[in-house]
């Protein structure tokens, strides 16, 4: 089976939960999340519908018509209006090249001549490299436009509407986080070329209210760009995950679940409620984090509260008091149990007061 390329969604799931090794071990080898979750009887509904690409395919096409006339001039009024409008003539170079490898060179290519030239130059899906945990990953941005000051700049193209100049908060924060992914990969190809300055703020293009014009607003990736950088250095390189398995562990989706079920236990996973949005196997994770009474089944910031207490059982038993009375968290837990216990008791002994029923209407 072919290995699945790592993309720049996966790795900005990867940076979000940079402790799963589960994780980090599947995406880095390319294994299809999606068929092992189906082999182990949790398939996740993950990805976009056929209307939904159809629409979106439709959109960017209608944005990059015309040799990327309208996207050119969303970028020169959001992001650049002091610079001379972009003409009709302005550079689309031809990024064709064989494997991504070659699509990758090509595009540095392209970006040295743009960036020598002093043109607007849309650049219209390149491939970008970047090493994850010492593995490589390529990546294809929807477009990235050259300023006439040989600025750079990525432009995220999404289906989702901007309604009254304002989009869904959550769907702009992943387009942001996908968007840093791109910006880390390009500064490591401005590194090589003098002259090239990569811009911190991304242009978003959505449909505007409920037509299908394109409309477009800045965003500053600056502090997922500095999130994501810091976890995916922290990331685990594969062959040191790989190194701590069994020799002989496979993950082929041919095996039958009880086997797949084993081979996925044996590396270790942080599931948080979050993944259900961003992993195929959140399911599953889920459903063995339950099984095992773990309180990461409860959110991140459960699990940090409640420090060395890993089970929901273990902060049960501290809240009765029968915890370690040295340990502050249980300590705690069992000092706000009985608060808690003290309220509901004056709550059930206050008396009620008596409300008396409207008086009928004579009419």
């Amino acid at each position: 089976m072919q290995p699945r390329p790592l993309d720049a969604r996966a790795l900005a799931a990867l940076a979000a939960n940079p402790g799963c090794g589960r994780r980090a071990l599947l995406d880095g080898a390319g294994v299809d999340k999606n068929a092992l979750a189906t082999a182990l009887g949790s398939p996740a509904a993950f990805g976009q519908s056929q209307f939904a690409i159809v629409r979106g395919n439709s959109f960017e096409a209608k944005v990059k018509g015309d040799g990327g006339a309208e996207l050119l001039r969303l970028v020169h009024g959001h992001l650049d209006p002091a610079a001379e409008p972009p003409g009709a003539g302005a550079r689309v170079p031809d990024l064709t090249a064989a494997g991504p490898e070659g699509r990758a060179a090509r595009t540095a290519l392209a970006l040295r001549e743009a960036t020598a030239t002093r043109d607007w130059t849309l650049l219209d899906h390149p491939m970008l490299a970047l090493e994850v945990a010492g593995s490589p990953a390529y990546l294809e941005p929807d477009a990235v436009v050259v300023h006439p000051d040989g600025r750079w700049t990525v432009v995220e193209i999404k289906s989702f509407p901007m309604i009254d100049a304002a989009a869904d908060a959550a769907k702009v924060g992943a387009a942001a986080r996908q968007a840093a992914v791109y910006v880390l990969a390009l500064e490591r190809t401005a590194e090589k070329l003098a002259g090239a300055e990569v811009g911190h703020t991304v242009l978003l293009v959505c449909p505007k209210d409920f037509s299908n014009l394109p409309t477009a607003a800045p965003v500053d990736v600056r502090r997922e760009r500095a999130v994501t950088r810091r976890q995916l250095e922290r990331l685990t390189r594969v062959e040191e995950l790989a190194a701590a398995l069994p020799e002989g562990l496979t993950f082929d989706p041919e095996r039958t679940a009880e086997e797949l079920a084993e081979a996925v236990s044996a590396v270790d996973a942080a599931y948080a409620p979050e993944c259900l949005a961003a992993c195929e196997l959140a399911f599953h994770c889920r459903e063995r984090a339950r099984a095992a009474d773990e309180v990461t089944a409860l959110g991140r910031s459960v699990r940090g509260e409640l420090g060395a207490l890993t089970t929901v059982e273990a902060a049960l038993a501290a809240a009765s008091g029968a915890g370690c009375a040295e340990d502050p968290t249980a300590a705690a837990l069992h000092r706000a149990a009985r608060l808690r216990a003290e309220a509901l008791e004056l709550a059930a002994a206050r008396p009620r007061r008596h409300v008396p029923e409207s008086p009928e209407c004579p009419c």
